[in-house]
């Protein structure tokens, strides 16, 4: 006796559920919030630290606090907004008078230690 097309889709969508509750994966546990990758607290280098101070901040905070700094002390060049002319702060930490805003991120890291748990 055939079944019918109803229970037919009936039954395989209760065993495509019973699958996928066997095979997923346990739901992270909320522990306030999340503190890894870009939000993780990074110390920046004593040269850093005099561009954005000596706490302990996400490596969000320390591009957006060098990002002010450059603005406001009007480092970016006149006709390619893209390089970042240093003055004598922000060439200690890039090693070089000018850079590209798309390689700063890797001068800043080489300034940033992780915190230690």
């Amino acid at each position: 006796m055939a079944r019918t097309a109803e229970k037919s889709g009936k039954g395989e969508t209760a065993a495509a559920e019973k699958k996928t509750k066997a095979t997923a994966k346990p739901a992270a546990k909320a522990t306030g919030s999340a503190r890894g990758g870009i939000t993780a607290p990074v110390t920046p280098s004593a040269d850093l630290a005099e561009i954005v101070g000596k706490a302990d901040l996400p490596r969000s905070e320390v591009v957006k606090k060098v990002w002010e700094y450059i603005k406001k002390h009007d480092l970016q060049d006149a006709k390619d907004r893209r390089q970042i002319n240093g003055d004598d702060k922000l060439q200690k930490i890039f090693g070089k008078p000018s850079v590209s805003m798309f390689e700063m991120n890797k001068h800043l890291s080489a300034h940033l230690t992780a915190k230690k748990d």
